[in-house]
């Protein structure tokens, strides 16, 4: 009997890999043999038909359920066109639901609900029962959940389709996607880039018009990041607004979506004005939230490498090697000094205070990374976006345009005379390519307090209506 040389982990790999791809076959399979095509170039050759294309074109959820409802498009037709666009495999559920939706419809003449018909992705960290939840974990491969987690029985509740799960990064803790299970996730535009992280995965599908809603989690700007590299619409609630997650580790569970904003935000935007005063706020704190990142030294990563003996990505690794273990006495300080520190900074938000209406600022704009996507291993900064996962504050990040050799020629000629204030800030200067980086989306991110979240998506509503009335190409496309 020959014994494999192969490692363990990496038997489970391809195991896995090759279990995913004969899923997608298979679906491809039935629909040769139901149309009497045949896909010569394997599942997915990079092309769509014009049918697909208009079914996977729609950027109003309103919109979509409307034409399920006038009966010109069925739950089956549409989540079809979208699994013609992935690669992952919960697409026999997937139709089944949707069959189950159309038959509904059929009999009784309405809809489930809200959602009915209407195709979504998850970040591979929600619970779907008979399906792994890995986290980017090798060892959690081959291990599905007993049940669905809460999210995903609310949507499906209101007739949503869960269609796919999508790739992140190993413990999900990086600002890109690439772990030992599923491999590296690239950036549309330019393979050689990534496309954010940690909800990278989703982010890419959106881009690509995989899917219609994608949802993720954030505990540092993993949903924001990838809508800033990918020119998406991405939205960070306050932590009381989501899903419940450890009460002291700020992590949310948030949607991003793709072309027209009002795919996310419309239901929220009433009757809500931007004010016109604007005031730089500039706040330092001494607390670094590396530091409950780093809580347990490392240890819940270091077990779940451990169970399959795969090797770590070398931004994981620099991670768990980063702090010791603090005792629960030390976490606790921990945590008073974070509330101190929003304390701080809700008095500098109402230290803006006008002195003709007497009100402080609505909104903060900012920007969400010192640069747009990089090449892959390179993104090292987040600090414009964890800032507000731990003063609790909701974001939403739109499309601004793109780097451009026209317009940012000139200020990149200067560049050179700038002197770097430490060795990070020289680190991303130096990743600045305008050639290679050309064409690459650029965001920018709305902010406004705590569980004022009607207010950030008011103003992010206002600021897009206002970019896509300029002259900007880029903006004006995706309108």
């Amino acid at each position: 009997m020959t014994v494999s040389t192969t490692p363990q982990w990496l038997q489970k790999v391809n195991k896995k890999r090759r279990n995913r791809d004969e899923a997608i076959q298979r679906f491809f399979d039935a629909e040769d043999a139901a149309s009497g095509t045949l896909h010569a170039n394997g599942p997915y050759n990079g092309t769509t038909d014009d049918a697909t294309s208009q079914e996977t074109s729609f950027d109003s959820i309103a919109d979509l359920v409307g034409t399920i409802s006038a009966g010109t498009l069925t739950a089956s037709e549409l989540c079809t066109a979208y699994i013609k666009r992935l690669t992952e495999i919960l697409f026999e559920d997937a139709l089944q639901q949707a069959n189950e939706l159309d038959c509904f419809f059929k009999e009784n003449g309405r809809l489930v609900g809200p959602l009915h018909g209407v195709p979504m992705t998850l970040k591979d960290q929600f619970d779907i029962q008979g399906y792994d939840s890995t986290l980017g974990y090798v060892g959690r491969a081959f291990k599905p959940a007993q049940r669905d987690c809460v999210l995903v029985a609310l949507l499906r509740q209101m007739g949503a389709i869960i269609i796919a799960k999508s790739n992140l990064p190993q413990s999900i803790m990086w600002c890109e996607t690439e772990n030992p299970l599923f491999g590296l996730t690239t950036h549309p535009k330019n393979t050689e880039f990534t496309p954010g992280g940690s909800t990278g995965g989703e982010g890419t599908l959106l881009a690509l018009q995989g899917t219609v809603v994608g949802w993720g989690t954030d505990i540092g700007g993993s949903i924001r990041i990838p809508s800033h590299m990918l020119g998406l619409y991405g939205l960070k609630p306050s932590r009381e607004y989501s899903m419940k997650w450890p009460e002291n580790l700020p992590m949310q569970d948030m949607t991003l979506c793709r072309g027209n904003q009002e795919r996310c935000i419309k239901s929220a935007l009433l009757s809500w004005y931007v004010g016109h005063a604007c005031v730089i706020i500039v706040f330092h704190s001494k607390i670094a939230q590396d530091q409950y990142y780093t809580a347990d030294g490392g240890e819940d990563i270091k077990r779940d490498v451990a169970a399959a003996g795969e090797p770590y990505i070398p931004h994981v690794e620099a991670l768990v090697n980063k702090g010791k273990p603090i005792s629960v006495y030390d976490y606790w300080q921990l945590n008073k000094q974070k509330l101190a520190a929003q304390k701080r900074y809700l008095d500098l938000w109402n230290s803006t205070k006008s002195t003709t209406s007497g009100k402080p600022i609505d909104i903060l704009l900012c920007p969400v990374m010192p640069h747009s996507a990089v090449p892959h291993r390179k993104c090292r900064w987040v600090g414009y976006t964890k800032v507000f996962n731990f003063v609790d504050y909701p974001s939403v990040v739109l499309p601004a345009g793109e780097v451009s050799m026209e317009v940012d020629g000139a200020a990149a000629a200067d560049m050179a005379a700038y002197e770097p204030r430490n060795a990070l800030d020289e680190w991303n200067w130096n990743l600045f390519d305008l050639d290679a980086m050309n064409g690459m989306p650029i965001g920018v991110q709305i902010v406004a307090r705590r569980l004022q979240e009607e207010k950030a998506l008011g103003a992010a509503k206002a600021v897009d209506d206002i970019l896509k009335s300029a002259e900007i190409p880029q903006i004006k496309a995706s309108s």
